[in-house]
């Protein structure tokens, strides 16, 4: 955004912002008056406002005469005004406290930090796992089920698991599908879970002109398993959270809200589309692209988990959300969880 604004104007500009992070109303030009060190009048800073305004960087919600930033405002003063410092030292040594992963499992990890996340920015927290598909295949387990249909137990070398149901069409005994879980998990070792895919699908070609029984019934049981997308977890903890925010207070938002939580397909498109940027991430407001978070901001980082598998963090929480706190939060969180992870 090309916006330059003077040292003056970025002064009631910042006080405005950081007024409606506080109250969640329309700032007036009084209430800027008083933040301000400066001796400035509200004649003036009414003015300023007005040239604000004009630069779309603040407006009125109402016929109030107060006015809020708009999310192009948001952005300008998180990009171009916002003195990111980090953590302190002190702040550091809280948060590896609140990160105590060890001796859990990567689901209940992830779901911990998602957890911590939310606690420590009181907003909603999101943890998307390393999308199955980038990690390294460890294990295969087939269990069969009642009605010609097997459970898959599928497990990554970073402790992701994902469990199926597939159907087969010809009987198959717990003994056979024990056989086909040791030769699969002989074969596919160390491979990632694309590669394993590719590993199946030659298999299968060459073994058409075999008359081994056990590999075919393998490999038939194992295309099954992995015909289809194999995608990303992602833990949603303090929605309520959000519901107490005044923004978010009546009824038809607190709905629309609710809805984007229950559609996870969209949050795994906007953390899957962070992860690929790379970085500390602010989607603002309606750049999100999901209608339902219309209001909302997110900050996301994304976190390794061994072996180059990278997942997503994020906070979701409404606009006027303190960015100077949050923003640094999802930074060193996303590091630490990368450093416990990688030490599970």
């Amino acid at each position: 955004m090309a916006t330059i604004l003077s040292a003056r104007n970025q002064d009631i500009f910042k006080a405005v912002v950081e007024l409606h992070i506080e109250t969640a109303g329309p700032v007036s030009s009084q209430a800027v008056t008083r933040r301000l060190p400066l001796k400035l009048s509200p004649a003036t800073v009414r003015n300023v406002m007005a040239e604000l305004e004009a630069n779309g960087l603040i407006h009125a919600p109402h016929t109030s005469a107060g006015r809020i930033p708009t999310d192009v405002g948001y952005q300008f003063y998180v990009n171009a005004l916002l003195h990111n410092h980090g953590l302190s030292r002190e702040e550091q040594q809280q948060l590896r406290d609140h990160y105590l992963l060890r001796g859990l499992g990567m689901d209940e990890a992830l779901q911990r930090a998602s957890r911590v996340l939310s606690e420590l920015s009181c907003y909603t927290g999101m943890v998307m796992a390393p999308s199955f598909s980038q990690t390294i295949f460890r294990h295969i387990d087939f269990h069969a089920l009642p009605g010609g249909r097997v459970l898959v137990i599928l497990v990554s070398e970073s402790g992701i698991v994902e469990n199926r149901v597939i159907s087969v069409e010809e009987p198959v005994r717990q003994a056979e599908l024990d056989q086909a879980a040791n030769y699969l998990n002989t074969t596919l070792s160390g491979l990632s879970m694309a590669e394993a895919q590719m590993r199946i699908l030659q298999q299968m070609v060459e073994e058409k002109t075999r008359v081994d029984v056990l590999v075919r019934r393998a490999l038939r049981l194992s295309r099954e398993a992995l015909k289809d997308e194999l995608g990303s977890q992602v833990f949603i903890e303090g929605t309520t959270q959000m519901l107490e925010q005044p923004e978010f207070a009546d009824l038809e938002t607190m709905k629309r809200l609710l809805r984007a939580f229950e559609q996870k397909s969209l949050l795994v498109a906007l953390l899957d589309r962070s992860r690929k940027t790379g970085g500390t991430q602010v989607c603002f407001g309606s750049d999100s692209g999901i209608a339902e978070l219309s209001g909302c901001s997110l900050i996301t980082a994304s976190f390794t988990s061994g072996r180059g598998a990278t997942g997503t963090i994020g906070i979701i929480g409404p606009v006027r959300m303190p960015y100077a706190h949050v923003i640094p939060l999802v930074d060193c969180s996303a590091r630490l969880i990368s450093q416990m992870l990688k030490t599970k």
